[in-house]
């Protein structure tokens, strides 16, 4: 009787090699444990429930009169860029959770599982459009009840939180890589908001782009930021918005491309 030679490694690369249907069902399991642990620990959705209402009632009341003359004509300007600054900022958590989960030994015990080895990365970002999708809902009913009346009608805000959740979830691929090589938490969040503050104040969300210097200006026409709030800005308007809405999804298309593949090559070392 001869005994198989077992190459160290093989028969954990054997338990994980599972087919594109399983691997789907197991990111949607683990997308289910991510809505599960906002079930149990309600005050993470802190920063998508108050964050919109008072961000929306602040800006608007203290901005308005100087840049609109009056609250309700700087709505409908104002009301899509702080959308895009919520659930764009709300993205910056995919990354600090996962880095969480990773330094408390959570993705340790599901690499003992029979499961995809890339699900519970995919679950994580999954479950993180559920959480776009409350911070872009309070946004707007908030607006609406400030008096925010879109021309485009209930169609055109659709279309515009789709355009929002979707760039939010392209960038949330960025922040979760952050999440996999980073050391802690902490650093994963300070390198988030180093780079998203910067685009999201250097932007037309607040007031209009011909009232900076000419050389902020140039930097607002390239800020990909910019083309997100002109496109959300549009499409709830019912104004022509083809530029914006081609360079948004173009761009988020190209981060997924870049930063999908090195995530999950940098989660795959690690778990």
């Amino acid at each position: 009787m001869t005994t198989a030679t077992i190459v160290p490694g093989a028969e954990r690369a054997l338990k994980n090699h599972v087919s594109l249907g399983q691997t789907v069902r197991n990111s949607l399991s683990m997308a289910y444990r991510g809505l599960l642990k906002i079930k149990r620990t309600p005050e993470q959705l802190v920063d998508v429930t108050l964050q919109p209402i008072l961000f929306t009632l602040m800006f608007t009341y203290i901005f308005g009169g100087a840049i609109a003359g009056d609250a309700l004509s700087y709505l409908p300007f104002f009301l899509p860029g702080i959308l895009v600054q919520t659930v764009i900022t709300t993205s910056v958590v995919t990354g600090v959770q996962l880095r969480e989960d990773m330094d408390k030994g959570v993705f340790d015990r599901f690499r003992s599982l029979p499961i995809a080895r890339v699900a519970p990365l995919a679950g994580a970002l999954l479950a993180d459009t559920v959480r776009y999708g409350i911070a872009t809902t309070l946004t707007f009913v908030t607006g609406y009840l400030m008096g925010f009346r879109p021309e485009a009608g209930f169609g055109g805000v659709l279309a515009a939180s789709v355009v929002v959740i979707v760039a939010a979830w392209a960038l949330s691929w960025i922040f979760a890589f952050f999440g996999v090589i980073a050391r802690s938490a902490g650093s994963v969040q300070g390198i988030s908001f180093l780079v998203l503050f910067p685009l999201t104040f250097l932007s037309n969300a607040y007031v209009p782009a011909d009232t900076m210097p000419d050389w902020l200006q140039w930097f607002v026409g390239i800020n990909p930021v910019s083309h997100l709030v002109t496109a959300a800005r549009g499409l709830t308007m019912g104004t022509d918005v083809t530029g914006d809405l081609f360079a948004t999804l173009l761009g988020a298309a190209v981060v997924v491309a870049v930063f999908a593949p090195l995530t999950v090559r940098a989660y795959m070392r690690k778990a």
